[in-house]
């Protein structure tokens, strides 16, 4: 194939590449140098006091006073998603274990259901979840009805809700990816390792996890990604008590209206995804290179 044709063909795709995520970066970079207007965007002169205020503040005296106010955001929203993304692998797995081990018919149905959330909004999804864990709603009536507590618990504006929520909302990103990678397994590898004496945790710790594997970094990276920036659950179901640091980079493109450090936060996160994929594609290459 010649190299005119070559460049004709990933053209579309490097377009589309170029127009919705090079040059939508390269102007979140640039307006991360600049300085906050008085009533938002941005304004000169170029200056570095976005990326300064991740650790000080200005005093009154225009002193800078370190403060680890956000560093703190950061890292609850780090944590937050690493915990989603263990969650979904740990539910996942299994789901698409049992999705794979089903009949043709049973696996379009059961595909489906997976995918049916997609279909609805995710901020309606989000407010049913209000409903079920207000202190009025289904889950403390039923626990009530059930003799397990007098009181409603407060089941709702905490982190465990934000995780809940985002749980709900990434699960399908990471059973899709394991069920896409699972559905190639020959049937006949399970059968000999029976046949030669493995138990079940054997056979998935030698057959089954290995070739899922490729599955569930792909469906990793889906969800840690879009779980790191997320600001829906943790504005709805956190109630604004614990700020994320999605919902910081909103907020600083809204109410307090300073674009240079949103553009700088949403830099961050861009620099810590890539960071992560750079990681996973080094561990992947050194395992295929490993005899």
């Amino acid at each position: 194939m010649s190299l005119k044709r070559t460049l004709l063909l990933i053209a579309p795709s490097g377009l589309v590449i170029g127009i919705f995520m090079l040059i939508p970066m390269a102007i979140a970079v640039a307006y991360s140098f600049m300085t906050a207007g008085a009533y938002g965007g941005v304004t000169g002169p170029a200056t570095f006091d976005a990326y300064i205020q991740f650790l000080y503040q200005r005093d009154f005296d225009d002193t800078l006073v370190f403060s680890a106010d956000y560093i703190v955001i950061i890292l609850r929203s780090l944590w937050l998603a690493v915990a989603t993304t263990a969650i979904c692998l740990a539910l996942a797995l299994p789901i698409a274990w049992y999705v794979v081990c089903q009949s043709e018919a049973r696996r379009r149905v059961l595909l489906f259901v997976v995918t049916l959330p997609f279909w609805i909004n995710t901020l309606i999804r989000t407010y049913c979840w209000i409903l079920i864990l207000r202190d009025e709603g289904v889950a403390n009536q039923l626990l009530r009805g059930l003799g397990v507590t007098d009181a409603p618990l407060p089941l709702l504006y905490n982190d465990g809700a934000i995780l809940l929520g985002l749980v709900y909302t990434f699960l399908p990103f990471m059973v899709l990816p394991i069920y896409s990678t699972l559905e190639r397994l020959d049937p006949r590898l399970i059968e000999a390792a029976y046949d030669l004496y493995a138990n079940r945790r054997a056979v998935f710790r030698r057959i089954v996890w290995p070739l899922a594997r490729p599955g569930a970094m792909v469906g990793a990276t889906l969800v840690f990604a879009p779980a790191l920036g997320s600001f829906l659950a943790p504005d709805l179901l956190g109630g604004g008590k614990t700020l994320l640091i999605g919902s910081l980079i909103q907020m600083q493109f809204t109410s307090s209206r300073n674009w240079p450090f949103g553009a700088a936060l949403a830099t961050a996160i861009t620099v810590v995804i890539l960071l992560v994929l750079m990681l996973q594609a080094r561990k992947t290459r050194m395992r295929e290179l490993r005899p």
